[in-house]
């Protein structure tokens, strides 16, 4: 299993896609025909989606699940996971699951909301290594570099795209 994040902007951007799409460090990852071609040399590509397309996303990325306690330890968790539980008025309790999902599906959480809070998670991940290494899981799928390395690009690419729409699923 694992959490998809999306940011959607109204205006459709061209992206321009290789297609070819792995798992690797618990997440689902692009990469180019050259890159295939030197990891898995006697190897075909399966792809998917490969050449130009209008869309309205201009931002998503993948990460296991595994590593939402490594998050949860640095702050993170509900920015990543749960972003709507940081808009103010939230109060919801934790047992009325039907509540959250509809004041999820009602609110619109935009990428600029989400700027400070991982700003100060990649902080703490970035400043205390070792502390949340801890929390590597055990069966190697998912480790701290590829969490930190997910949100310093989702990070990214909120301040790129402020106003995008956030969108997850897990």
């Amino acid at each position: 299993m694992s959490l998809d994040v999306y940011l959607i902007q109204e205006e459709k951007v061209k992206k321009t896609s290789s297609g070819i799409f792995i798992r690797e460090n618990g997440q689902m990852v692009e990469i180019s025909a050259e890159e295939w071609g030197k990891r898995y040399p006697d190897r075909e590509p399966v792809t998917y989606a490969a050449g130009e397309q209008e869309t309205n996303e201009v931002y998503s990325a993948n990460i296991t699940h595994n590593l939402s306690k490594m998050a949860g330890q640095a702050g993170i968790y509900e920015a990543l996971w749960k972003p709507h539980k940081l808009k103010e008025g939230y109060n919801i309790s934790e047992d009325d699951h039907k509540a959250e999902r509809e004041f999820e599906s009602n609110t619109i959480m935009k990428a600029k909301e989400l700027i400070a809070p991982l700003r100060e998670g990649l902080h703490k991940l970035k400043m205390e290594p070792e502390k949340y290494k801890k929390f590597n899981p055990e069966n190697g799928w998912g480790s701290y570099d590829g969490l930190v390395k997910f949100v310093e690009n989702y990070l990214n690419a909120c301040y790129k795209n402020q106003e995008a729409k956030v969108e997850v699923s897990r």
